[in-house]
């Protein structure tokens, strides 16, 4: 089961956070083998979506990386928006590890 974390990211900010993945008994998950995926929507039936740019940064302590640029988040109009991060094994079997909502926050600054 996912867990649940929701997000608040500024319009026009670079993002990024680690996330740990761990197994169902609460300890770390070795990601050695695995991928990971992770998209932003508007809601469960939208067609458009924004990709994370998302990697395994520390496979023996189960970190992920999620990031966002600052084009994409000002691309981004403000509101709320859903998330979900995926890991897949070397057999193509997925799992959620995290999902939730994000709060795009408006920017002010232009540049």
């Amino acid at each position: 089961m996912a867990v649940l974390s929701n997000l608040s990211i500024d319009q026009g900010a670079d993002y990024s956070a680690d996330i740990v993945v761990q197994d169902a008994n609460g300890n770390v998950a070795n990601l050695a083998s695995y991928t990971v995926a992770g998209q932003i929507r508007k809601s469960y039936s939208s067609t458009g979506f924004t990709n994370f740019t998302a990697s395994i940064t520390d496979s023996a302590r189960g970190i992920v990386t999620i990031q966002l640029s600052n084009t994409t988040t000002n691309g981004m109009k403000a509101g709320r928006y859903l998330y979900d991060i995926e890991i897949t094994d070397d057999g193509g079997v997925k799992t959620r590890v995290v999902e939730g909502q994000i709060t795009i926050n408006p920017g002010i600054t232009q540049t």
